[in-house]
């Protein structure tokens, strides 16, 4: 028995928990409140896709007349899926990886029209990824199963949303109001069957529903429907970000036959006061923080607490504990080198600072709390945190999932990771601003940062500046190089159709993508069409960047903004040649293609240089070190071999260094006086001491022994030193 039940409704994630439960719990467990998380979607997905599941399945289709060429082999098929797909689970869940041989032979997966797009698994997968080409084939076959449960069974069905539909930019709540007076659906059954067991089990007083996207809402109004009718004693709230940014003008009754509160913006001190108010009844005074509720008949909002939001650092450790972390799948479903970051392998997910330091981007709902307020937290708590959760959930990969993560944060806890000898494999959202230079994105390598993300958005000085991204396409251009050239995977996100955007910045745009991937500083990317939303600078003064609106009557849901660009250009029609364009650009073919072949209509020449990133990549350095620059060296300690030098007539000591990194042995020969001092000073500048040298310490130094500091930092062996791991952070 527990006070809260923590649900995330299907479906959202298959390889890894979203972590907005595992966030409260943790919060909660400093507050001595007792709570069972569940995410509901993974154990429908595990019953779905099961022999007894298929079977189910199958059953209930019978033989269907009407039904597709498609969907009748998979039926004719149907004893091969139910014999094979407890066995690719398993491989999917990493419990059985001799499997991948069987299903890369060919002639083991019943095959159906996913798998006619397999013309590029050389290139995806080369002929050494055997575990990776595995679980592609299998993602296809799962895929062709979940064609034929949308054809057959549930059109609603997805394996990342269901009936998403039902939530994007539901102005009204009577569509999805309507569905929720119909029967429950197939796959309602099966997640309402398992939903009663829990709830059975646990005997909560509060259950809390945490709705991240609009593929979770329909089922989470289900279920809340069902505790309603069954559990009639509960109380039910829902938070998360849906409502975060979607319920912000919530006037509809109705929902309240569903749920008793609905909570905005951070949820740890809001839910801690509905867990007062609901389970200490000794309460006179209702104090509740951000909350819908239905008083006297009426949508409330209630705000009376004047207790402030607890700071990042008194949030406690996210906890996934209760979570089926061992039965979650990993699936490759495109041959896209990030997507398959977020859709394989289990990752712990992290936030390293509330909010975006930035905050600026127009197209951004920066006006909402989850950004406008921004507070990071101490390197050592967030490694503190890492260590916590690596031994709680057994895994060592992070995923932080940050607006943009604040390049000064990232090196504090690269270092701090480095420091405390951890191993651990990391990535995250960044701006790709000037801060990432050559020097820190080899610390982030060292400390085991394996990839970032970063908005390129529209490839256009002009059109960043009007966004306020704070950064132009030449320096975008030196931080991804900076990055891979570390071994750090770089992967963009490309917008088209911002208001104002002309044709020739599109093509311009594209002819820009085309030189970074060319020149393979970027490895991967995703074309996106912009939206406007209404808590975004361009949402909120449209008039201002040159769209009109087309504005509903908001009672429910109000995000997704529908508008007409003044320019009468129709965007929709390049959605095809940039994402074709970019799919190729990404195997590292066709950049010699003239950028008309991707489209089936006219479009001008670019303006842009066939060199325009060759020239932004070979631009000089700036030479001058900030004085309050930190010195880190993160190799090892050298041996030393003393030798005599002579030259006409006189001779004097030399001292030979060798260093050995994790590849290479290198040497560097110096005076042995200045040997002496640097090995002196590498043992005090090392990654693995508390206090670190600035630049103008370190000049100091040089300077009580010796004379002319600068020929000594700009000579060659102190040069093959910054090459090696002598880093200026």
């Amino acid at each position: 028995m527990k006070d809260l039940l923590l649900i995330t409704p299907p479906f959202t994630q298959l390889n890894t928990p979203y972590p907005a439960t595992a966030y409260i719990k943790g919060f909660l467990n400093t507050k001595g409140i007792s709570a069972f998380q569940m995410d509901l979607g993974i154990e429908v997905i595990l019953e779905l896709f099961s022999k007894k599941g298929l079977t189910n399945i199958f059953c209930h289709t019978e033989r269907n007349r009407s039904a597709s060429s498609n969907s009748k082999r998979i039926y004719s098929l149907k004893d091969d899926y139910i014999k094979t797909i407890d066995a690719v689970i398993a491989f999917l869940q990493g419990k059985n990886p001799s499997l991948a041989r069987q299903i890369c032979s060919g002639n083991f997966l019943p095959e159906a029209s996913r798998f006619s797009q397999l013309d590029d698994m050389e290139w995806a997968f080369g002929t050494m990824g055997m575990q990776d080409k595995a679980k592609h084939l299998a993602t296809l076959y799962l895929e062709d199963l979940s064609d034929f449960i949308v054809e057959c069974v549930d059109e609603n069905f997805g394996f990342s949303r269901y009936a998403e539909r039902l939530g994007r930019s539901a102005n009204s709540f009577d569509e999805l109001y309507s569905n929720l007076q119909n029967e429950p659906t197939y796959i309602d059954k099966i997640t309402l069957k398992i939903l009663n067991d829990r709830v059975d089990k646990v005997q909560p007083k509060l259950v809390c529903f945490s709705v991240p996207f609009p593929g979770n809402l329909y089922s989470a109004f289900r279920c809340a429907q069902f505790i309603k009718t069954y559990f009639p004693n509960i109380k039910i709230a829902m938070g998360g970000g849906f409502p975060n940014t979607e319920l912000r003008e919530l006037k509809d009754k109705r929902v309240f036959e569903f749920f008793d509160f609905i909570t905005l913006d951070d949820g740890e001190l809001p839910i801690e006061l509905l867990f007062n108010h609901i389970c200490q009844t000794q309460l006179v005074e209702v104090l509740l923080k951000r909350t819908f509720k239905l008083q006297n008949n009426e949508v409330t909002y209630i705000n009376n607490s004047t207790r402030q939001d607890y700071k990042q650092s008194d949030v406690g450790t996210p906890d996934y504990s209760d979570l089926q972390l061992q039965n979650y799948i990993s699936v490759i479903e495109i041959a896209n080198p990030m997507h398959s970051l977020w859709s394989d392998g289990r990752w712990n997910k992290l936030t390293m600072a509330h909010g975006c330091y930035w905050g600026k981007c127009t197209f951004c709902d920066i006006s909402l709390d989850y950004i406008k307020l921004y507070e990071p937290i101490a390197a050592k708590i967030l490694v503190d945190r890492m260590e916590e959760l690596m031994s709680q959930t057994g895994e060592n990969g992070f995923h932080f999932v940050d607006e943009a993560a604040p390049p000064a944060l990232m090196r504090e806890v690269a270092l701090e990771i480095i420091k405390r000898k951890l191993v651990v494999s990391w990535w995250t959202n960044i701006r790709f601003e000037k801060s990432f230079t050559s020097d820190l994105c080899v610390l982030l390598k060292a400390s085991g940062c394996i990839a970032v993300s970063g908005g390129l958005e529209v490839a256009s000085d002009r059109l960043l500046e009007l966004i306020k991204k704070g950064v132009t396409v030449e320096q975008v251009a030196q931080v991804t190089r900076n990055f891979t050239e570390s071994g750090i995977m770089v992967h963009a996100y490309l917008m088209y159709g911002y208001p104002t955007q002309t044709v020739q910045e599109t093509i311009d745009s594209l002819e820009m993508v085309r030189q970074l991937f060319e020149l393979g500083v970027l490895q991967s990317g995703f074309w996106h069409q912009f939206a406007m939303t209404a808590h975004s600078p361009v949402g909120m003064f449209p008039e201002e960047f040159g769209v009109i609106p087309e504005q509903n009557t908001i009672t429910f849901a109000h995000n997704d903004i529908n508008f007409k660009d003044k320019t009468g250009i129709n965007h929709d029609k390049f959605s095809f040649g940039l994402k074709k364009s970019l799919f190729n650009y990404m195997h590292g073919i066709c950049f010699d293609y003239d950028l008309q072949d991707w489209f089936d209509f006219k479009i001008p020449t670019t303006k842009i240089s066939s060199d325009y990133i060759v020239s932004c990549l070979e631009k000089e350095t700036d030479f001058n070190t900030k004085p309050s620059a930190k010195i880190v060296w993160i190799g090892g300690k050298p041996t030393s071999e003393t030798f005599t030098k002579s030259k006409k007539g006189s001779s004097w000591e030399m001292t030979k260094l060798t260093f050995h990194d994790k590849t290479e042995t290198f040497d560097i020969s110096l005076e042995k006086d200045k040997a002496d001092w640097l090995v002196t000073t590498l043992e005090k500048v090392s990654v693995y001491k508390d206090s670190k040298f600035t630049f103008s310490q370190l000049k100091l130094d040089f300077e009580t022994h010796f004379e002319d500091f600068e020929l000594f930092w700009y000579s060659k062996p102190v040069a093959t030193l910054r090459d090696f791991g002598l880093l200026v952070l």
